[in-house]
């Protein structure tokens, strides 16, 4: 194999950027970051401009073969673990199953990520990718996200990361993690801008019809309660809540229901939840009015009162506090599918 194929020489103005794709991984976790560092060679090339990037797609594998989610095998080019250098900038795309990053097969490019960042001028990784970055080191002690709906795992097998569930993306140092899937998007439009500037990045952001810097957080996609298993208290009295939403719902009369007294309510709720009661009544209310904002045209001043959220001003902070968004952005950005183009 020519050596010359796998990396740029030094004086080569193009940035080379190394997209690892994890077996298990959705298309869009590697696809997507590679379309756009693509399409901001198109806008740079359109200026005369050769200081773009090379984009490689490379597997962690020495066999060199990945299968996607959907069962598609990939076949790459390139090994990472071949790619001798000079390396601007890594991204790991991370796997849908985070188990499948504990296969043995893995083990030398975990080694070889270990000292990586001594030799590159980024690091990040796209959804779960963040659990290969946190296997290998990277992360302890720096703050970071993945998919808002791995990010307690994230946290519970890491403790050593500031695991923050909230933003599309997140950079400490030279280290840079995104959320769910499309985040990579986000995070490669922000390395562009890094690179290029605004009006660059802003003119791949416009062809692929994608936010330059997309509205909201990672927490208006996911859900505020877990799934607790069914012995759990707070599943037993879960349905009785919902179809009472409407009504004061204090410590005292979920006791009551539940035939205990307010004390070890309290105590036995928290033990099984890790929250308090009010605590998880306030989510559980505004849980009940996203539905409400999505799938109906119920004003909102309804839907304040049907989920117990009190007056408009009430529901706003609540939400905002929840959500980090108002009930009327909430309805814009998630209201049923086609709602306002169906004639």
């Amino acid at each position: 194999m020519n050596q010359d194929d796998l990396f740029i020489a030094e004086d080569n103005p193009q940035k080379q950027i190394v997209i690892v794709a994890m077996t298990g991984h959705m298309l869009l976790d590697f696809a997507g970051p590679a379309d756009v560092f693509n399409c901001a060679n198109r806008a740079l090339e359109l200026r005369g401009r050769t200081d773009g990037y090379r984009v490689l797609v490379a597997s962690p594998n020495a066999n060199k073969q990945v299968t996607n989610s959907a069962g598609i095998e990939i076949t790459c080019t390139y090994s990472v673990m071949e790619v001798s250098g000079p390396i601007d900038t890594l991204l790991i795309a991370g796997s849908n199953d985070v188990q499948n990053l504990d296969d043995p097969a893995y083990q030398d490019f975990y080694h070889w990520l270990s000292a990586v960042d001594q030799h590159t001028r980024r690091v990040g990784s796209v959804c779960a990718g963040a659990f290969a970055l946190a296997k290998a080191g990277l992360l302890n002690g720096k703050r970071a996200t993945t998919h808002w709906d791995r990010s307690r795992q994230l946290q519970k097998n890491y403790p050593l990361i500031q695991v923050d569930p909230n933003p599309f993306y997140t950079r400490d140092g030279k280290i840079y993690t995104s959320g769910g899937v499309s985040s990579g998007i986000d995070l490669a439009l922000a390395l562009v801008e890094e690179d290029h500037g605004k009006e660059i990045a802003m003119q791949v952001a416009r062809r692929l019809v994608f936010y330059l810097n997309r509205p909201g957080f990672q927490v208006q996609f996911g859900n505020l309660l877990p799934v607790y298993d069914h012995q759990n208290i707070a599943e037993k009295i879960r349905s009785w809540m919902i179809g009472h939403l409407h009504e004061p719902l204090d410590v005292v009369r979920l006791a009551d229901h539940m035939n205990m007294s307010p004390r070890n309510f309290t105590r036995v709720f928290h033990k099984q939840t890790g929250i308090p009661p009010a605590k998880y009544v306030e989510k559980l209310r505004v849980e009940a009015a996203r539905k409400y904002l999505e799938d109906t045209d119920s004003s909102l001043e309804e839907i304040a009162e049907r989920c117990g959220l009190g007056g408009l001003v009430s529901m706003r902070r609540t939400f905002l506090r929840h959500l980090m968004v108002t009930p009327s952005d909430y309805r814009r950005a998630f209201r049923t599918s086609l709602a306002d183009v169906i004639t």
